[in-house]
């Protein structure tokens, strides 16, 4: 264990030791977030939005449940909508667990036959065994998360992992954090173009709303129900620039009912032999950064704009959504060009909900609408670990120079048991150069050596067992993939099993 991990670990020890010393619960009008991950709790939240009864943005996660509360009982209307009670009770009973002032514990044992190299929104288990405990405390003002994982056979030979513990405080309407939570930025079930849950979290320092309500100005309040998050960080020190850091920007805002319009800026700049001074922070923030080979280039940066619409249709829902991104500037306008399209809906056949959606990818840069510029999505002359946090893609999972596309559904039983089932035919690498400087000879880069088709089905099932949550996951590709750093089997099976207390 590295002596950072070391500090890291002793000092969140000593913060939930002093936390547990001091504390004075209340209620938790501090209460955190609705984390990525869970499928179930998605489709409620975003089938609530698109009938009407939840005005709030629904594509930056996560989403705190201040927003979710609040939002539901300014519309007020989800109780007259039968189509919404399996919706309204599974938000409920989540929200009277995860929201409620005290403490509380889980633990989650997880394995798997291989590591897969495609993650969606509902995520998995990241190594070949893990072992998680987490401790969760929540005030009037205030939360916070020690979590402990032992990773066996790691990708990144990290074993000991502070991943998904925080802290956090509110003042006003404001939440200010420090940890390494998960997040997801799009509108996209399979993939996100900015950031996403495919590499592991950042160690970051934040600022959000807690609570996505418009204005009360008149001069503003067109805007809608709107959310802003910030962020910085640092990556790993084996890169191409060690210790370089990340500022993360997100705005979404809905100006109608159903249209969620979400602007997202990430900031690659500074690291060991780079300039971190605040002229370079402005610099890259103002965009003078838009040299792509350009040596002296302050930083590197990408920029996105998502939309997402949904509305009812008969007794489910439906959305249109599109995600673009860009690896340059132009006239104040992201240029170098990768999009997302897709569309979701929900369904009641039988006694179930379903949730379905349909996904096409291009991170190949001007492709789509253009001429393909290739090895430009994602890397960077100077930065040449690319936008990755141990060997992992911090946005797509199919990575850059890619196209892909997915047909999905979700089947959530009346019992509280889930089933999903995926099919996804992706093109990797499709200029076949070798587009990553592998810093560190410890860590898998899951990054496609050269250009390769495969199909992928992906299915699981989630149900109670031994009185916590089970996952059973398989996923089976037609062929293997050779990745920088080696091939992977081309099926897995995965199992992970978590127990609150």
């Amino acid at each position: 264990m590295t002596g950072l991990r070391k500090n890291c670990l002793i000092s969140v020890q000593g913060l939930a030791v002093s936390i547990l010393a001091t504390a004075v619960v209340g209620q938790a009008t501090a209460a955190p977030w609705l984390e990525p991950g869970d499928p179930r709790a998605r489709h409620a939240v975003q089938q609530l939005a698109d009938r009407g009864h939840l005005n709030r943005t629904v594509t930056t996660w996560p989403i705190m449940w201040a927003t979710i509360d609040t939002g539901l009982k300014d519309q007020g209307s989800a109780h007259t909508d039968a189509n919404v009670n399996s919706a309204n009770a599974y938000l409920a009973f989540e929200q009277n667990y995860q929201a409620a002032g005290g403490m509380r514990n889980d633990i989650t044992l997880a394995g798997t036959t291989e590591t897969p190299f495609i993650r969606g929104f509902d995520g998995g288990p990241r190594e070949a065994g893990e072992a998680t405990a987490r401790v969760e405390l929540q005030a009037q003002n205030w939360a916070a998360r020690a979590s402990f994982t032992y990773a066996i056979d790691p990708e990144d030979d990290e074993n000991i992992r502070l991943d998904g513990s925080y802290l956090a405080g509110t003042a006003a309407n404001w939440v200010l954090g420090a940890g390494a939570i998960e997040r997801w930025w799009g509108p996209g079930w399979s993939n996100s173009l900015i950031l996403s849950t495919n590499a592991r979290p950042m160690p970051t320092a934040w600022l959000n709303r807690k609570d996505a309500k418009p204005f009360e100005s008149k001069w503003l309040s067109w805007i809608g129900p709107w959310q802003f998050t910030v962020f910085a960080g640092q990556y790993e020190k084996e890169r191409a620039v060690p210790n370089a850091k990340l500022i993360g920007m997100r705005a979404t805002f809905r100006p109608v009912q159903g249209l969620d319009i979400g602007l997202s800026r990430a900031i690659m700049f500074g690291g060991d032999g780079r300039p971190e001074n605040a002229s370079t922070i402005w610099n890259a923030i103002i965009g003078k950064d838009n040299g792509q080979l350009e040596e002296n280039d302050p930083g590197n940066q990408i920029a996105s704009i998502d939309v997402r619409y949904g509305f009812p249709v008969g007794e489910g829902s439906m959305s249109v959504y599109s995600q673009m991104v860009g690896e340059d500037e132009a006239g104040a306008f992201p240029a170098r060009k990768s999009w997302l399209l897709g569309s979701d809906w929900t369904t009641s056949l039988g006694k179930s909900q379903q949730q379905w959606y349909l996904e096409y990818t291009n991170t190949t840069a001007d492709d789509f609408l253009g001429n393909a510029i290739p090895s430009i999505a994602y890397e960077h002359s100077t930065y040449q670990t690319g936008y990755r946090y141990y060997g992992r893609n911090m946005a797509s999972t199919f990575e850059g120079d890619a196209e892909a596309a997915t047909l999905g559904a979700y089947n959530f039983f009346p019992n509280g048991h889930n089933l999903s089932i995926a099919l996804t035919w992706a093109d990797l690498n499709t200029d076949s150069r070798s587009r990553v400087a592998k810093s560190n000879p410890s860590v898998f880069y899951n990054v496609p050596a050269f250009q390769q088709e495969f199909a992928l089905l992906d299915a699981s099932y989630g149900m109670p067992f031994v009185g916590g949550w089970l996952k059973l996951k398989a996923q089976a590709l037609n062929d293997r993939i050779v990745f920088e750093s080696g091939k992977k089997q081309d099926w897995f099976v995965s199992a992970a099993w978590s127990y609150r207390f």
